[in-house]
């Protein structure tokens, strides 16, 4: 074995090569280096408090490890072939730079309580980035909404024309479904906050260490993890950060179909703006909504890194198993695809144009026909009556060619006798949606509300 191994005195033969190149993490896990040193600063002052070091190894150690966290923030970091993983790597520099002290700082403590405080450090931290990223793209639903409080477009069921509603309440409806993502991560968080540091391979350590004491240095940690089995074989935070990635993704998705579909040729109720779009190789008309396309594309990754980590986990007895050097890629991919796509989806919301226009075009008299079962039910008919009542209008309408609004007065009073030329002002569209002021409708008074709601509770007034 090498010199700067963290293990080896039982072996008689090196690693081969090939095996060296499979087992090795320094290239993955390279990016836990500072979580990795504030583990190890942490460490050092527990085994200064159980007379393990003294005084002036405590010293040297941290001084070390501050020089080496230094290295890894400058990018001034060697490593070396014989570095396994990231925290072999530290040790073997902090040796190089400090001597005989850096020998001591693995006392009480193993790779595998070690690598499970590092990687819930990284969890806490990223999924507090990813928090940062969705409230910016919140913000730009809100902007947006509270352009459009009476902008009126038509609501769909089925991709169908079903009712009126306005485009800021369409906003809305996603800054709602981002705010359960902010949730989501935000009790990710919590459940994270376990201390795992002190657990040892699996069986706690024996030599005086207070890991109470440990939360006291790693103030990202409000408990310690009451069973050493469980502190190392539990990768529960790594799952719910990449379920919640997931989910995130999915909802991006949906966002981005309709930004897509709203801004094709055929619809043309939004348009991005040229910074978010991309042109066509051959056809030098076309403008595509890549950015979108690429945020719907990219949550299958986001999909098939939590299968990934699952399927990995599914078969795992207690307690670490070097499977579990997987955990890392896929969440690192999550991470950072979501950390960019929100930002980038954060900007083309903020920068797309509404088309109010094309919105209203799109509306017809049918999209108005609830409205009319209603005015129906106004004057005592039962609901489900009324509803056959208007789908025989719509269904002479259509036979005679003709909008709801150009359908003679006789065809209404025929299945409603009641009907006069009142009827005719149910065609409203702007009416339509002013009427729907029931708490977390769609009228433009109650978007309003929603707007000034959004602001207060996301930090813009």
């Amino acid at each position: 074995m090498t010199e700067h191994s963290l293990w080896g005195g039982r072996f008689s033969a090196p690693t081969a090569e090939m095996m060296r190149r499979y087992n090795d993490s320094f290239a993955v896990d390279r990016r836990l280096a500072g979580f990795d040193i504030a583990g190890s600063i942490a460490w050092a002052s527990a085994l200064l408090q159980a007379n393990l070091i003294d005084a002036n190894e405590h010293e040297q150690l941290i001084q070390g490890l501050n020089m080496v966290r230094a290295e890894f923030a400058e990018d001034r970091f060697v490593a070396l072939s014989t570095d396994e993983d990231i925290h072999t790597a530290v040790e073997r520099r902090l040796f190089e730079l400090i001597g005989e002290p850096a020998l001591k700082l693995h006392t009480g403590r193993s790779r595998n309580d070690q690598v499970a405080t590092d990687f819930k450090l990284f969890c806490i931290g990223a999924a507090r980035t990813l928090c940062e990223r969705i409230l910016q793209l919140q913000l730009a639903l809100v902007d947006q909404a509270d352009q459009h409080s009476a902008t009126v477009m038509p609501g769909y069921t089925h991709l169908q024309r079903a009712q009126p509603i306005t485009f800021g309440h369409w906003c809305l409806a996603y800054v709602e479904m981002l705010e359960r993502d902010h949730q989501r991560l935000e009790d990710a968080i919590a459940r994270t906050r376990s201390l795992p540091l002190g657990a040892g391979a699996l069986a706690g350590n024996s030599l005086g260490v207070e890991r109470e004491l440990l939360t006291e240095t790693l103030d990202e940690f409000d408990a310690v993890s009451l069973n050493s089995l469980d502190a190392v074989a539990d990768r529960d935070f790594v799952a719910e950060l990449l379920f919640a990635s997931a989910l995130i993704g999915v909802h991006l998705s949906r966002l981005a179909e309709d930004l897509i579909v709203y801004s094709s040729a055929e619809f043309g109720f939004i348009e991005l703006a040229d910074e978010y779009s991309t042109g066509s190789s051959i056809m030098p008309q076309k403008k595509n909504p890549d950015s979108m396309e690429l945020l719907r594309g990219k949550s299958g990754r986001l999909i098939g890194n939590l299968v990934s980590l699952l399927t990995t986990l599914k078969g795992l007895p207690l307690t670490y198993n070097k499977d579990m050097q997987e955990d890392k890629e896929p969440l690192f991919d999550s991470v950072d695809t979501l950390d960019l796509g929100l930002q980038v989806a954060a900007a083309a919301v903020l920068t797309l144009r509404a088309r109010p226009e094309r919105m209203r075009a799109a509306l017809d008299d049918t999209i108005l026909a609830t409205d009319l079962a209603d005015a129906f039910v106004r004057l005592g008919t039962p609901f489900r009556e009324a509803h056959a009542k208007v789908g025989r209008l719509v269904q002479r309408s259509e036979q005679l060619g003709v909008g709801l609004r150009e359908l003679p007065l006789a065809e209404y009073q025929a299945v409603e006798p009641a009907l006069d030329t009142n009827v005719y002002a149910i065609f409203d569209v702007d009416r339509s949606v002013a009427r729907k002021t029931s708490l977390g409708g769609t009228a433009p008074e109650r978007v309003a509300e929603q707007v000034a709601r959004w602001r207060d509770l996301l930090g813009e007034a």
